[in-house]
Protein backbone atom coordinates (compact mmCIF):
# COMPACT_ATOMS: atom_id res chain seq x y z
CA UNK A 1 0.00 0.00 0.00
CA UNK A 2 0.83 3.56 -0.62
CA UNK A 3 0.77 4.15 2.81
CA UNK A 4 3.43 7.03 2.61
CA UNK A 5 1.08 9.53 4.73
CA UNK A 6 0.76 13.02 3.15
CA UNK A 7 2.85 15.93 4.42
CA UNK A 8 1.88 16.76 7.89
CA UNK A 9 -1.28 14.29 8.04
CA UNK A 10 -0.55 11.04 8.60
CA UNK A 11 -3.76 9.75 6.38
CA UNK A 12 -3.16 6.39 4.44
CA UNK A 13 -2.11 7.54 0.46
CA UNK A 14 -4.06 5.53 -2.24
CA UNK A 15 -3.01 6.07 -5.96
CA UNK A 16 -6.84 6.27 -7.46
CA UNK A 17 -6.63 5.73 -11.18
CA UNK A 18 -9.76 6.63 -13.61
CA UNK A 19 -10.47 8.16 -17.42
CA UNK A 20 -10.57 11.40 -17.85
CA UNK A 21 -14.00 11.19 -19.19
CA UNK A 22 -17.40 12.86 -18.27
CA UNK A 23 -19.07 9.74 -16.32
CA UNK A 24 -15.91 9.21 -14.44
CA UNK A 25 -15.33 12.98 -13.29
CA UNK A 26 -18.82 13.02 -12.61
CA UNK A 27 -18.63 9.60 -10.50
CA UNK A 28 -15.35 11.76 -8.86
CA UNK A 29 -16.77 14.67 -8.28
CA UNK A 30 -17.05 14.47 -4.46
CA UNK A 31 -13.47 12.79 -3.94
CA UNK A 32 -11.85 15.46 -6.20
CA UNK A 33 -13.56 18.62 -4.56
CA UNK A 34 -13.11 16.76 -1.25
CA UNK A 35 -16.70 17.10 -0.31
CA UNK A 36 -17.51 13.49 0.86
CA UNK A 37 -15.91 11.28 4.15
CA UNK A 38 -12.93 9.43 3.29
CA UNK A 39 -12.64 7.66 6.72
CA UNK A 40 -9.05 9.13 7.14
CA UNK A 41 -7.81 8.03 3.55
CA UNK A 42 -6.61 10.14 1.12
CA UNK A 43 -6.72 9.85 -2.48
CA UNK A 44 -4.33 11.27 -5.55
CA UNK A 45 -6.17 11.07 -8.93
CA UNK A 46 -4.41 9.52 -11.68
CA UNK A 47 -6.18 10.11 -14.65
CA UNK A 48 -4.95 7.91 -17.93
CA UNK A 49 -7.13 6.34 -20.74
CA UNK A 50 -8.43 3.46 -20.27
CA UNK A 51 -6.10 0.85 -21.63
CA UNK A 52 -3.20 2.41 -20.08
CA UNK A 53 -5.12 2.13 -16.77
CA UNK A 54 -4.99 -1.76 -17.99
CA UNK A 55 -1.95 -2.25 -18.57
CA UNK A 56 -1.11 -0.36 -15.12
CA UNK A 57 -3.15 -2.94 -13.56
CA UNK A 58 -1.04 -6.08 -14.95
CA UNK A 59 1.89 -4.56 -12.92
CA UNK A 60 0.04 -3.19 -10.04
CA UNK A 61 0.74 -0.17 -10.61
CA UNK A 62 -1.94 1.91 -8.45
CA UNK A 63 -3.83 0.87 -5.55
CA UNK A 64 -7.12 1.73 -7.03
CA UNK A 65 -7.57 2.02 -10.43
CA UNK A 66 -10.60 2.20 -13.10
CA UNK A 67 -10.50 -1.54 -15.29
CA UNK A 68 -12.16 -3.20 -17.83
CA UNK A 69 -14.03 -6.22 -17.00
CA UNK A 70 -12.28 -8.16 -19.47
CA UNK A 71 -8.75 -6.87 -18.15
CA UNK A 72 -9.39 -8.68 -15.18
CA UNK A 73 -8.84 -11.75 -16.15
CA UNK A 74 -5.50 -10.55 -16.37
CA UNK A 75 -4.82 -8.73 -12.85
CA UNK A 76 -7.36 -10.86 -10.67
CA UNK A 77 -4.30 -12.52 -8.61
CA UNK A 78 -3.41 -8.89 -7.51
CA UNK A 79 -7.27 -6.91 -7.45
CA UNK A 80 -10.46 -7.66 -6.24
CA UNK A 81 -13.28 -5.75 -7.77
CA UNK A 82 -15.33 -3.54 -5.27
CA UNK A 83 -19.19 -3.48 -5.52
CA UNK A 84 -19.42 0.69 -6.31
CA UNK A 85 -18.02 2.56 -9.06
CA UNK A 86 -19.35 -0.17 -11.87
CA UNK A 87 -20.32 0.79 -15.59
CA UNK A 88 -23.35 -1.41 -16.77
CA UNK A 89 -25.21 -1.42 -19.78
CA UNK A 90 -28.33 -2.10 -18.98
CA UNK A 91 -29.50 -3.32 -22.01
CA UNK A 92 -27.49 -0.63 -24.11
CA UNK A 93 -23.91 -0.52 -24.49
CA UNK A 94 -20.92 -0.49 -26.89
CA UNK A 95 -22.16 -0.45 -30.70
CA UNK A 96 -20.78 -1.25 -33.66
CA UNK A 97 -21.76 1.23 -36.42
CA UNK A 98 -21.33 1.19 -40.16
CA UNK A 99 -21.21 4.22 -42.76
CA UNK A 100 -23.38 1.92 -45.10
CA UNK A 101 -26.18 -0.70 -43.85
CA UNK A 102 -24.93 -4.32 -42.83
CA UNK A 103 -26.37 -6.96 -40.95
CA UNK A 104 -24.92 -8.56 -38.17
CA UNK A 105 -23.44 -11.34 -40.34
CA UNK A 106 -21.56 -9.12 -42.43
CA UNK A 107 -19.04 -8.48 -39.34
CA UNK A 108 -17.55 -12.10 -40.18
CA UNK A 109 -16.45 -10.36 -43.44
CA UNK A 110 -15.28 -6.84 -42.76
CA UNK A 111 -12.69 -5.40 -40.72
CA UNK A 112 -13.52 -3.54 -37.09
CA UNK A 113 -11.94 -0.62 -35.68
CA UNK A 114 -11.95 -1.56 -31.70
CA UNK A 115 -11.04 0.84 -29.31
CA UNK A 116 -8.37 -1.69 -27.39
CA UNK A 117 -8.11 -5.16 -26.87
CA UNK A 118 -8.18 -5.14 -22.99
CA UNK A 119 -11.58 -3.22 -23.36
CA UNK A 120 -15.03 -5.00 -22.38
CA UNK A 121 -16.49 -4.07 -26.03
CA UNK A 122 -14.02 -5.97 -27.77
CA UNK A 123 -14.52 -8.97 -25.51
CA UNK A 124 -18.42 -8.48 -25.85
CA UNK A 125 -18.16 -8.47 -29.57
CA UNK A 126 -15.77 -11.42 -29.31
CA UNK A 127 -18.70 -13.31 -27.41
CA UNK A 128 -21.10 -12.18 -30.08
CA UNK A 129 -19.23 -13.04 -32.80
CA UNK A 130 -19.14 -17.29 -33.48
CA UNK A 131 -15.78 -16.67 -34.91
CA UNK A 132 -12.68 -14.90 -34.81
CA UNK A 133 -12.76 -11.69 -37.26
CA UNK A 134 -10.48 -8.94 -38.85
CA UNK A 135 -10.05 -5.92 -36.61
CA UNK A 136 -7.87 -3.46 -36.46
CA UNK A 137 -7.14 -1.48 -32.94
CA UNK A 138 -7.20 2.52 -33.13
CA UNK A 139 -8.24 5.22 -30.54
CA UNK A 140 -11.58 4.97 -29.61
CA UNK A 141 -11.98 8.63 -30.46
CA UNK A 142 -10.02 8.17 -33.87
CA UNK A 143 -13.32 5.07 -35.07
CA UNK A 144 -15.80 7.52 -35.66
CA UNK A 145 -13.91 9.29 -38.35
CA UNK A 146 -12.07 6.40 -39.39
CA UNK A 147 -15.68 4.61 -40.32
CA UNK A 148 -17.03 7.83 -41.71
CA UNK A 149 -13.78 8.42 -44.36
CA UNK A 150 -14.39 4.62 -45.40
CA UNK A 151 -11.32 3.19 -43.81
CA UNK A 152 -12.27 0.89 -42.13
CA UNK A 153 -15.76 -0.68 -42.88
CA UNK A 154 -17.11 -0.83 -39.37
CA UNK A 155 -16.10 0.25 -35.69
CA UNK A 156 -16.98 -0.72 -32.59
CA UNK A 157 -17.77 2.52 -30.56
CA UNK A 158 -17.69 3.14 -26.55
CA UNK A 159 -18.44 6.38 -24.64
CA UNK A 160 -20.16 9.32 -26.26
CA UNK A 161 -20.00 7.92 -29.76
CA UNK A 162 -23.05 5.32 -28.77
CA UNK A 163 -24.92 8.84 -28.54
CA UNK A 164 -23.14 10.96 -31.38
CA UNK A 165 -22.90 8.39 -34.16
CA UNK A 166 -25.17 9.54 -36.33
CA UNK A 167 -24.00 13.07 -36.78
CA UNK A 168 -21.45 11.63 -39.44
CA UNK A 169 -24.40 9.44 -40.99
CA UNK A 170 -23.51 6.19 -39.32
CA UNK A 171 -25.13 3.34 -39.11
CA UNK A 172 -25.57 0.98 -35.95
CA UNK A 173 -25.38 -2.52 -36.51
CA UNK A 174 -25.24 -4.56 -33.10
CA UNK A 175 -25.79 -2.59 -29.68
CA UNK A 176 -23.59 -5.55 -27.43
CA UNK A 177 -25.59 -4.15 -24.33
CA UNK A 178 -29.20 -5.20 -25.89
CA UNK A 179 -27.90 -8.67 -26.88
CA UNK A 180 -26.60 -9.35 -23.79
CA UNK A 181 -29.20 -8.05 -22.22
CA UNK A 182 -31.68 -10.74 -24.27
CA UNK A 183 -29.13 -13.35 -24.02
CA UNK A 184 -28.93 -13.73 -20.41
CA UNK A 185 -31.24 -10.97 -18.43
CA UNK A 186 -28.03 -8.67 -17.15
CA UNK A 187 -27.08 -5.93 -17.84
CA UNK A 188 -23.47 -6.13 -20.00
CA UNK A 189 -20.73 -5.14 -16.97
CA UNK A 190 -17.89 -2.39 -18.76
CA UNK A 191 -16.03 -1.60 -16.08
CA UNK A 192 -15.30 -1.46 -12.36
CA UNK A 193 -13.12 -0.13 -10.53
CA UNK A 194 -10.51 -2.74 -8.56
CA UNK A 195 -8.74 -2.34 -5.87
CA UNK A 196 -5.02 -4.08 -4.81
CA UNK A 197 -5.79 -7.19 -2.41
CA UNK A 198 -2.33 -6.78 -0.88
CA UNK A 199 -4.15 -3.81 0.85
CA UNK A 200 -5.56 -4.73 4.84
CA UNK A 201 -9.02 -5.27 4.24
CA UNK A 202 -9.75 -2.15 6.87
CA UNK A 203 -8.71 0.09 4.23
CA UNK A 204 -10.02 -1.74 0.91
CA UNK A 205 -13.41 -1.43 2.94
CA UNK A 206 -13.07 2.13 3.66
CA UNK A 207 -12.04 3.05 0.28
CA UNK A 208 -14.84 1.61 -1.06
CA UNK A 209 -17.61 3.18 1.16
CA UNK A 210 -15.42 6.73 -0.47
CA UNK A 211 -15.90 5.79 -3.55
CA UNK A 212 -19.73 5.07 -2.94
CA UNK A 213 -20.61 8.28 -0.65
CA UNK A 214 -18.67 10.17 -4.15
CA UNK A 215 -20.70 8.52 -6.40
CA UNK A 216 -24.11 8.94 -4.46
CA UNK A 217 -23.27 12.70 -3.80
CA UNK A 218 -23.12 13.25 -7.15
CA UNK A 219 -26.50 11.71 -7.95
CA UNK A 220 -27.73 13.82 -5.46
CA UNK A 221 -26.22 17.07 -6.59
CA UNK A 222 -26.41 16.00 -10.62
CA UNK A 223 -26.10 19.93 -11.73
CA UNK A 224 -22.93 20.67 -9.94
CA UNK A 225 -21.30 17.34 -10.84
CA UNK A 226 -22.16 17.65 -14.92
CA UNK A 227 -21.30 21.10 -14.44
CA UNK A 228 -17.42 19.31 -13.38
CA UNK A 229 -17.92 16.61 -15.98
CA UNK A 230 -18.30 18.60 -18.70
CA UNK A 231 -15.08 19.82 -18.46
CA UNK A 232 -14.22 16.55 -19.36
CA UNK A 233 -17.09 16.00 -21.84
CA UNK A 234 -15.14 16.31 -25.31
CA UNK A 235 -16.91 18.91 -26.84
CA UNK A 236 -20.81 17.38 -26.06
CA UNK A 237 -23.03 19.74 -25.36
CA UNK A 238 -24.72 19.64 -21.45
CA UNK A 239 -27.92 18.02 -22.65
CA UNK A 240 -25.63 15.00 -24.39
CA UNK A 241 -23.06 14.58 -21.50
CA UNK A 242 -25.83 14.54 -18.85
CA UNK A 243 -27.65 11.85 -21.39
CA UNK A 244 -24.16 9.68 -21.50
CA UNK A 245 -23.56 10.14 -17.38
CA UNK A 246 -26.88 8.72 -16.74
CA UNK A 247 -26.50 5.88 -18.95
CA UNK A 248 -23.21 4.52 -16.63
CA UNK A 249 -23.65 6.36 -13.51
CA UNK A 250 -26.54 5.34 -11.80
CA UNK A 251 -28.14 2.82 -9.44
CA UNK A 252 -25.72 -0.26 -10.60
CA UNK A 253 -22.81 2.11 -10.08
CA UNK A 254 -23.90 2.64 -6.89
CA UNK A 255 -23.69 -1.08 -5.59
CA UNK A 256 -23.44 -3.37 -8.73
CA UNK A 257 -26.02 -6.15 -6.24
CA UNK A 258 -25.91 -10.03 -7.13
CA UNK A 259 -27.20 -9.75 -10.30
CA UNK A 260 -23.90 -7.36 -11.13
CA UNK A 261 -21.65 -9.43 -9.60
CA UNK A 262 -23.61 -12.90 -11.37
CA UNK A 263 -23.19 -10.59 -14.65
CA UNK A 264 -19.38 -10.38 -14.36
CA UNK A 265 -18.69 -13.70 -13.57
CA UNK A 266 -20.98 -14.84 -16.48
CA UNK A 267 -18.98 -12.61 -18.71
CA UNK A 268 -15.75 -13.51 -17.97
CA UNK A 269 -16.55 -17.21 -17.57
CA UNK A 270 -17.86 -17.53 -20.93
CA UNK A 271 -15.01 -15.73 -22.12
CA UNK A 272 -12.79 -18.71 -20.76
CA UNK A 273 -15.25 -21.03 -21.96
CA UNK A 274 -14.49 -19.98 -25.72
CA UNK A 275 -10.85 -19.48 -24.92
CA UNK A 276 -10.58 -16.05 -25.33
CA UNK A 277 -9.54 -15.26 -21.90
CA UNK A 278 -7.45 -16.99 -19.06
CA UNK A 279 -10.27 -18.86 -16.72
CA UNK A 280 -10.36 -16.66 -13.09
CA UNK A 281 -12.31 -18.66 -11.16
CA UNK A 282 -14.87 -17.04 -8.85
CA UNK A 283 -14.26 -13.29 -8.93
CA UNK A 284 -13.25 -11.72 -5.24
CA UNK A 285 -15.78 -8.55 -4.43
CA UNK A 286 -15.19 -5.86 -1.60
CA UNK A 287 -18.55 -4.86 0.04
Amino acid sequence: MSTDAMPGSGAPVLQLGHSPDSDDAFMFYGLAQDLVETEGLRFVHILRDIQTLNEWAREGRLECTAISVHAYAYVHERYAILTHGASMGDGYGPLVVARRPLTPADLAHVTIAVPGLLTSAFLALSLYLPSAFAYTVLPFDAIMPAVARGEVEAGLLIHEGQLTHGALGLTPVVDLGRWWKEETGLPLPLGVNAIRKDLPEEIRRRAGRALKASIVYALQHREQAVAHAMTYARDMDTQTADTFVGMYVNAWTVDMGEAGRRSIQLFLDRGAERGLIPAVGAVEFVE
